[in-house]
Formats: C-alpha cells, structure tokens, sequence
C-alpha cells in the first residue's frame, strides 16, 4: 500500500453494543451511520438479539473474553479515533468495558440503553450501578432518552423545565457532557446538551411517522462519527441531530411493527 493510499483512510470508530438481526438498531444501525458520515466502522459484539418490527423475542450476552478479545484486537491493530457503546446487559460486561474504554484516549458515546423502542429491557437491574459508577465517568458524551434518566437518577421529567435538572443529575456521575434525548415530550423534538456550564438547545419538528425504531443507537453512532473528525462535541451533536432528524422523516415501513429510520437518506435512491 502506497503512503497516499495508507493517508486516505478515514476516521475509525468502534462500536461496542449488541446486534439487532432487523437491521434497525444496534449494531446494524451503527455501521450504516458511520458509513454514510464518511467513517470507517468497526464493531465489538457484546450479545445477540432475535428482533424483528414488533420486539424482542430473545437475547443471548457474549463472554466477557470474547468482548474483551474483540476490542483489543481492533484497537490494538487498526486503532481508533472514538468510540461508541451501546447494549450492555450485564454488570459484568459494563464493568469491562468501562475498563477498555478508560484505557483508550480517545473520546467515547456512551447510550446507556436500558429498554428497546417496544419495551423490551435491555438491562439488568443489577447493572445499573455499573452504568452509574463505572461506565458515564469515562464518557465524553452521555446521551440517555428521558426513561434512561428516571432509571439511572431517579429524575423524571415532564417538560422542558425539567432537562436542566436531569442533566445535573446525569452529570454528577462523571461524563464530560450529557446529551438529555426529549424526544418523548410533547411538541418539538427537543433535546439538551451541557456540559454544566455550556448549554446547547437542540430543536428539530416532529415528524408524524411511527418509525423510529434505531434513534438512539443512530443519534450517539452520529455523534461519535463526528468526534472522530475532529470536530467538537457542541458541532459533533448538532451535526448528529441533522443527520438523525432527516433519518427519522425518512423512516420506513418494515414487517407489521415499528419500522427503521432510513440512515441513507442523504444518499439518495439515484445512485448519486
């Protein structure tokens, strides 16, 4: 390989979060978001899922070692500019890859994925505390959805007043910047980013289309994509929710449930 060949690569980044075999979400979702912003991805597999438009009918956790085995040989080999993660089941498996992450300076997204977009738990109970006092400490970015909050804080919000609150609560357990997703509000889809003195109001209309299923794994996929730019987290997020609101409007039908958003929307169907 050439030395202009070997420059032209593109930002790296790894996600670390389960598969979603519809094709929505997960992991599935990640790598086509990082394709379509121009970043190459690479995935650390930390469980198996049947899931289809109407749920989750079955899960299966990988081995911690073959979590583990999975992220060293990426980063240890092809390296990294940022990293992402996603469903983490157990305690054990947040534990770890708190750990991985802590010991790779590049910046990290951390969805703290607690149920599916059809209700499905995603997390157990026990691994709660793991999310709190391992996992959001070595985040850059924290990007929970409005239940992820109540779940992690105890702070249920109900309106636009509560965001601040929320993200002083997230924020207390040591990421950089907290993202709070208000999507399940009413009204525009509103979210709140801060570092607890910058503060960044992100609004975005609500599309009247049901499928949606993949937001939360696009939307920090998205952003993670941009951090490996270069970019920095305020530009990072805005430019993610561009990306995920035109995702969102372009969502499709798929099967007889909740259908994806379309990560290729700004591609085009023409072949330009």
């Amino acid at each position: 390989m050439s030395a202009s060949s070997r420059a032209s690569a593109p930002p790296r980044v790894l996600t670390v979060a389960g598969s979603d075999s519809g094709g929505g979400a997960g992991i599935q979702a990640d790598l086509k978001t990082m394709l379509a912003l121009g970043v190459h991805g690479m995935s650390v597999l930390t469980a198996v899922t049947a899931q289809n438009s109407l749920g989750v009918q079955g899960a299966w956790e990988l081995p911690v070692e073959a979590v583990r085995a999975q992220y060293r040989s990426v980063v240890d080999d092809i390296g990294v500019d940022a990293v992402k993660t996603g469903m983490l089941s157990s305690a054990e498996l947040v534990e770890t890859v708190a750990e991985l992450i802590g010991g790779t300076a590049v910046p990290s997204v951390v969805d703290p994925v607690g149920v599916s977009k059809h209700g499905d738990s995603l997390l157990a109970a026990s691994a709660l505390d793991s999310v709190r006092t391992k996992l959001l400490p070595v985040a850059t970015v924290a990007t929970p959805n409005l239940d992820e909050v109540a779940q992690l804080t105890g702070v249920e919000v109900e309106s636009e007043d509560g965001m601040r609150r929320a993200a002083a609560a997230v924020l207390a357990y040591g990421p950089t910047w907290v993202l709070i997703k208000g999507g399940h509000l009413s009204g525009d889809a509103v979210d709140f980013l801060t570092d607890g003195s910058e503060e960044h109001w992100l609004r975005a209309p609500r599309f009247d289309n049901r499928h949606t299923h993949g937001t939360g794994c696009t939307l920090a996929s998205a952003i993670a994509s941009g951090l490996a730019k270069g970019q920095s987290v305020p530009e990072a997020v805005t430019a993610a929710k561009e990306y995920v609101t035109g995702a969102i409007a372009a969502g499709f039908a798929l099967g007889g449930g909740i259908g994806p958003v379309d990560h290729g929307w700004r591609l085009g169907t023409d072949g330009a």
